[in-house]
């Protein structure tokens, strides 16, 4: 039981960072807006900015890391 929650919480995590991901390369975003119930729109926002905050931890790791390097033919 504790075994799987801990796994749906990692896939929700996932897909959260993933929808981070979307948005910052893309500009793409959940449209948090059209949900009617207050309740459910704050989890919402709520758990997009916990993608939000752990895509801006890996993404500080990589700019640190020795092993990752800009791509030159990345247009901005």
């Amino acid at each position: 039981m504790l075994g799987r929650l801990f796994h749906l919480s990692l896939d929700a995590a996932l897909v959260s960072t993933v929808l981070a991901g979307v948005r910052r390369s893309s500009g793409f975003t959940v449209e948090t807006d059209k949900i009617s119930d207050g309740t459910l729109r704050s989890v919402a926002e709520k758990y997009l900015g916990v993608g939000e905050s752990i895509f801006d931890m890996i993404q500080g790791t990589a700019v640190n890391s020795e092993y990752f390097k800009r791509d030159p033919r990345r247009r901005e």
